[in-house]
Parts: C-alpha cells; sequence; structure tokens
C-alpha cells in the first residue's frame, strides 16, 4: 500500500509504500464520527505485450482533489501523486493480469485522521492507495442487466455532494439496492423529484440511444452535471467519442434531463434502441430492462440478444484504449 500522511502544521509528509496493513486509529478519530473521507476508483491494465498502463489519471485526480476539498480534506498536487500511483502500480505489476476484462483496481482514499469529538476541519488526515485484482464486474459477465426505477428514496440533491465521490454517498444506497436484488434486478435507476427525471444506477451513470420522435434522428443521451449525479470518468470518456465517432455518422449527443415517462414512451413507440450504463468498475453494461411502476421498459434488445452495437462499439473503443490497443492520449503508460 501507498500512505501519505497530512497535519496542518507540516503539510504532506514523505510517501511510503509498504506492506498492506491495518491501520491504527483512535476511537475518537474523525473519520468515524463525521465521515471525513472521500475516495476514487481507477485500474492498472496489462496488455498482452506487458505494458502497464493508467487510464485518464488526471480526471480521477481532479475529482479526488474537488471531493476533498468539498469535506475540509487538503488537496494535493495531481501530477505527483499520478507519478506515485505510476510507481506503486510498477510494484504491483505481478498482481496485474493480462486477461482482457481483468485488471488491478486502484483505490486511493483519504480520510480525517484527528482525534476529537468537535465538528471542524481536520487537522491531520492520511492517503493511501490499496490494490486488488479483479475481473469482470457483473457474475454475469458482459450481459444485460435488469434495473429497478426507485423514486421513493433520493440519492442526491441540487446544492448537495452527489457529484462528490464520498464513502457517505453510498452507504444510504445499499437498501434500495438490496430490495431491487430481492425482486431480480441488478441494480437500480435513481429517479429524481415529482418528473421523475433518470439521473444514475447505483454503481453507474446512465446512458439511452433513442430516435428523435420528431426528426428519426439517432440520439444518445445522459443526464447532465447538475450536481446529482457523479462525474464519471467512463461518462465523460463516451460522450467525447461519440462527439468524434458518432456525430459523423449522424448521430446527435446529448447531456440534458429526460424523465422516465419519457423513457418509457420511446420504448412503447418502438424508439429506444438501447441503454447502458458506465462506470470505472463495469465500464460499460448494456442493460435489457426496467422496472417501473409495475411495468417493464424493454430497452431495445432482442431476448437472445446481450448488447446493442453501439454500447458494443462503446466497450470496444473504450477497453482498446485501456489495454494499448489504440495509442492515445488517455492511455498513460506506466
Amino acid at each position: 500500500m501507498l500512505s501519505i500522511e497530512w497535519t496542518a502544521s507540516s503539510g504532506w509528509l514523505a510517501p511510503r509504500i509498504t506492506p498492506y496493513q491495518n491501520l491504527s486509529l483512535d476511537p475518537a478519530t474523525c473519520v468515524f464520527h463525521y465521515a471525513f473521507e472521500c475516495f476514487e476508483g481507477m485500474k492498472a491494465y496489462k496488455n498482452s505485450a506487458g505494458d502497464v498502463r493508467l487510464f485518464r489519471p488526471d480526471k480521477n485526480m481532479a475529482r479526488f482533489n474537488k471531493s476533498s476539498a468539498r469535506i475540509a480534506l487538503p488537496n494535493f498536487a495531481p501530477q505527483s501523486l499520478i507519478e506515485l500511483i505510476s510507481k506503486f502500480s510498477a510494484m504491483e505489476e505481478r498482481f496485474i493480469p493480462a486477461a482482457r476484462g481483468y485488471s488491478l483496481y486502484l483505490r486511493p482514499t483519504m480520510i480525517g485522521t484527528q482525534r476529537t469529538l468537535g465538528v471542524g476541519p481536520p487537522g491531520s488526515a492520511l492517503l493511501f492507495v490499496i490494490a486488488s485484482p479483479v475481473g469482470p464486474y457483473y457474475p454475469t459477465g458482459f450481459k444485460a442487466v435488469s434495473l429497478e426505477a426507485t423514486d421513493y428514496a433520493v440519492r442526491a440533491w441540487p446544492g448537495g455532494v452527489g457529484d462528490m465521490k464520498l464513502g457517505a454517498n453510498y452507504a444510504p444506497c445499499i437498501i434500495p439496492q438490496l430490495q431491487a436484488a430481492k425482486r431480480g434486478y441488478h441494480q437500480n435507476l435513481w429517479l429524481f423529484g415529482d418528473e421523475e427525471y433518470v439521473t444514475e444506477v447505483g454503481t453507474m451513470n446512465f446512458f439511452a440511444a433513442v430516435r428523435d420522435k420528431d426528426t428519426g434522428k439517432k440520439v444518445l443521451m445522459t443526464a447532465p452535471l447538475d450536481g446529482t449525479i457523479l462525474e464519471g470518468v467512463i461518462r465523460d470518456s463516451v460522450l467525447d467519442l461519440a462527439r468524434e465517432r458518432l456525430v459523423p455518422e449522424g448521430w446527435e449527443v446529448q447531456e440534458r434531463k429526460f424523465t422516465m415517462p419519457e423513457l418509457a414512451a420511446a420504448a412503447d413507440d418502438g424508439r429506444l434502441i438501447e441503454a447502458f450504463g458506465t462506470g470505472t468498475a463495469a465500464v460499460v453494461s448494456p442493460v435489457r430492462r426496467i422496472a417501473w411502476r409495475g411495468r417493464t421498459v424493454e430497452c431495445g434488445l432482442a431476448e437472445e440478444q446481450e448488447v446493442g452495437e453501439i454500447t458494443k462499439r462503446m466497450k470496444d473503443w473504450i477497453e482498446g484504449i485501456q489495454y494499448g490497443d489504440e495509442e492515445h492520449v488517455w492511455s498513460l503508460k506506466v
């Protein structure tokens, strides 16, 4: 594990890479009582030639700094942490599977470590990075997942911290996710407000490919960054690739608010082409159906079909960059 301590008086201390070990923290440490904790999700990839790569680490560092600043934890120099994580990944190279779909998951985490029962900015903090080899996120493999729309609970509110990667955002989401699982769904799809705006899936951002009702033009749409969804690195990558490669084919790309009734109407009219989720863990995950208000909204896949054309192309494009098949500025060779 990589560890770096910080104090308000001395700033960041010397980084250390040590064997994985337990942390020793006082019971009064502020992270336990006031949730001074944020984290990132990254991966190190290895191709058949043995090259180790990181995917868009600058985006993770920017979000990490944004999250830590929001909860009064210290910021850091992004490039310095990228260099440390690169060195850490190179040292752990033997744990990175070379097979496509496998990688070394990296978990940078920052916690407040001041011992106090008073609420205030922590005077000390710890930034650490741990890692684990991982395979496909869903045990079903690269197959279409089913979602259950959740409107009885709220994941995030405008002006809140729903766009930050804070541990405090995740624990309250577990019960709705478990309830969806009990009813046979892989994840829940968070809706917001009386309008039932589509926001994000439990562990992914959400995309829908539809045909415009008036023009018939193909549109790839996702919810905007309005503070209620996470600023996903894969989400941003899909949008960039879509604008670069799908728009010339006649597609339109939209970041806008859309509702579950709108999505259901598109499905009823045969205009919902396909839907998918995106995230560091799942990368790109096709969606087969969404349960909503006692009905099933089919997301364009035939019964024997596991993935739509656009979902498959996005997965191939992104993984091609992650594993170095395509030389791209997003892929940092360690």
